[in-house]
Parts: structure tokens; sequence; C-alpha cells
């Protein structure tokens, strides 16, 4: 499957015109530098970036960024996307997007999975900081945070397109099997892939795309074990962060459905491939 088409056309002169009006003061050079699933990024001079939803489902994530992202930085030590100033509807473009800081490094997805290491401990703090409960009117995510079981008929049906199916189907259903989290609906990141990540030379940078921030089973989050890691990192992820063995399992449940979406959904973006592919190779070992 590839990349869901543009609902709305952005470009420059668009995207030029919107900072012009809404926010003079920000005017400055534009480079285009992603245009994603949901979003269309721009850098915007020197030190920011600009946000603008390329789809309608992406809208309400842009808003649950603008709400949400400056009272959760207050509980991590890395940086996050907190918007600068949000953007609202103009110029012929019909929704609110957001101008953020701009990080400078490289995403892990850019790293061979043997060096990303280094990044085990600052990222399990990261989650041990945003692994808190949250309020009753934290963002919905139904793909997100939920029971494993309740990922089942997706995952199956993503299945019956992955060679790997024989081996891969019955783990997931021994870990869909797992019981669900007991505990307070925690603040979730939701897609704790190698691209979300932003690493300079120190480590960890910057945790990127808060799109499926919600809330609820930490195991989501902790399905970066997998995701990121090799083996001999993940036991470093493991043991810095606070999971339970049936936690930890759930984890690796989460793992293989966000790998088989990214195995089944990319073929059009060989980096996102050649993460499911990665993902997917682990989950089997452990």
């Amino acid at each position: 499957m590839n990349t869901p088409a543009a609902e709305v056309g952005i470009d420059d002169d668009l995207v030029d015109r919107l900072i012009r009006v809404q926010h003079p003061d920000l005017v400055g050079p534009l480079t285009p530098v992603a245009n994603g699933w949901d979003n269309v990024i721009y850098r915007l001079g020197a030190d920011l970036s600009v946000r603008l939803p390329r789809r309608q489902v992406a809208v309400e994530l842009i808003v649950n960024e603008q709400r949400w992202l400056p009272v959760l930085a207050d509980h991590v030590e890395v940086a996050l996307p907190v918007p600068v100033r949000a953007g609202v509807p103009g110029e012929g473009y019909p929704w609110p997007w957001t101008i953020a800081p701009w990080f400078e490094g490289r995403t892990a997805a850019d790293v061979p999975p043997s060096d990303r290491s280094g990044v085990a401990v600052p990222l399990a703090d990261f989650m041990t900081g945003l692994h808190r409960p949250a309020p009753p009117d934290a963002p919905r995510n139904p793909s997100r945070g939920v029971p494993l079981a309740a990922r089942d008929e997706a995952v199956r049906q993503r299945l019956q397109s992955i060679p790997r199916s024989a081996d891969l189907l019955p783990l997931w259903e021994k870990l869909a099997a797992l019981p669900p989290w007991q505990g307070p609906a925690l603040w979730l990141h939701g897609d704790p892939h190698p691209g979300n990540l932003l690493l300079d030379g120190e480590g960890l940078a910057a945790v990127l795309d808060f799109g499926d921030l919600t809330s609820g089973d930490p195991a989501t989050d902790l399905a970066a074990g997998w995701l990121v890691f090799d083996e001999n990192a993940r036991e470093v992820f493991r043991s810095r962060v606070d999971a339970d063995e049936v936690t930890w399992e759930r984890a690796r449940g989460w793992a293989l459905a966000m790998g088989t979406a990214l195995a089944a959904h990319s073929a059009d973006d060989p980096g996102m491939a050649a993460i499911g592919d990665h993902v997917l190779d682990q989950v089997l070992l452990t």
C-alpha cells in the first residue's frame, strides 16, 4: 500500500502566505523536508519548522499536539516539538497548522540498529517520565493503548500479505491472548519507531511526531524495544523501564502489530519498510 493521497494542495507559496498573514514576524526561507502520510513539514529559517495536515484525519492530531505538548514537556528531559505558534485556516487552506522548533540531527532510522544502543537509556528515561496517569480528557486513539485483542482483526489481515506469517501468526495469537493492562491509563507517545527519534552527537536530541498521542497501556510505547533496538540494546532498555513480565510480553505484541503495519503499508517508502522488516525479525527472536 502506498502513501495516501493528499486531500489539500500544499506548496511553498501557500505556506509563505499563511506565515506572512498570521505570523509576519517569523517570515523566512522555506525548505520542504517531508511529505508523509498525514502532514507536510517545512523548515522555516534556521530554527523553526512548519507542520500542516495534508489529510482531514490528521487535523485532530495537530490540535492534540498544540493542546498537550506544552504540558508533557514539563515531565520529560528530552526536547519535544512544543508549538511556538498555532496557525488557523486561511489563504484557502482549511485546517489548523503549527510552527514548532527545528531540531538538528538525524533520525534513528538513518542509523543501523547495531549503532542505536546509546539511546537505550535516554529513551527508557523519556518513557518513564512520560508514562504517568493521563487526565480523563486526554486524546483517544482506537489503535494505540488499547487491549491487544482489539487489534486482532487488523493484524491478521496484514499477516496475509507478509511472507513470514506462518511463524508470526502463532506468536501473535499467543501475545494477543495475554491479560490486558489493569493499571491507570498512562500518557503514551503512541508511535515509538526509529523515524520519530532524533539523534545528535550526544545521543537522543528530541522525540518527534506526537500525532498518535493518547493514553492507555504503556506496553504500546515499550514496543520500542523491538522497533528501535537489537537484542543486546533491548536488554539495556528493558533494565531501565518499569515493566513486569506480562507488560513486557504485551510490548512484544505491540511491536508485532506495528511491524506488520510497516511491512504491509510501506511499498513506496523503503525506510519504513526496512523498519518493518527489522521489527518482525526481532519479535521472532524474543
